[in-house]
């Protein structure tokens, strides 16, 4: 079988470069989630890598297909030097064990919640999934494995959050872009939502 975490850690070092840190978290029963930094000038990209391992399973589904499946990985970029932002490490390890955890299917569109700030003070407690293929290309894999998704997150505001559920996600991505609003600046205030 093939390694896909080893194809995929070289995707990510393409892409982005030699990761500069790196911490891994294991939850019970769950595989072990690493969370790479990256840095390019001032930002700061971190990106899981351990939840593309297996296929993220249907919940509907009587039992977990071990080979096909969507795969993934998790991006989140921020601006450096405005906040503590290492510390959302463990977060985003928790967004990443997700499928295993709660048995979701992670995909562009969806609101994922931590329950509580993203780091120390941050005005964000939940990430929208945005769309592959920008940042960091899909990394295909040999048939029957589907190809891994390197899945970008965007910090939401409480407010964002609860707007999204209301409008949709592609009616809040134009409120950000109509407003100009810089998603890596890691103290923004939320978006007019008038």
């Amino acid at each position: 079988m093939v390694d896909v975490l080893a194809l995929v850690e070289a995707r990510l070092r393409t892409a982005l470069g030699e990761p500069d840190a790196r911490a891994a978290v294991t939850f019970l029963g769950t595989d072990r989630v690493e969370v790479l930094r990256f840095r390019e000038g001032d930002i700061l990209r971190y990106a899981t890598l351990g939840m593309s391992a297996r296929p993220m399973a249907d919940p509907g589904a009587m039992l977990a297909d071990p080979v096909e499946g969507p795969r993934a990985e998790l991006v989140l970029s921020v601006r450096g030097g405005a906040a503590d932002t290492d510390k959302l490490l463990r977060p985003l390890a928790v967004l990443a064990a997700s499928p295993q955890v709660e048995g979701v299917i992670v995909a562009p569109g969806a609101s994922l919640d931590v329950g509580g700030p993203l780091w120390p003070g941050a005005p964000f407690t939940s990430v929208l999934v945005a769309e592959p293929g920008g940042l960091v290309e899909d990394l295909d894999l040999d048939e029957p494995l589907d190809p891994v998704r390197f899945l970008p997150l965007l910090p939401m505001t409480p407010n964002e959050a609860a707007w999204k559920r209301v409008h949709g996600a592609q009616a809040l991505q134009e409120r950000w872009l109509a407003s100009g609003t810089d998603l890596r600046d890691p103290s923004r205030r939320s978006v007019p939502l008038d």
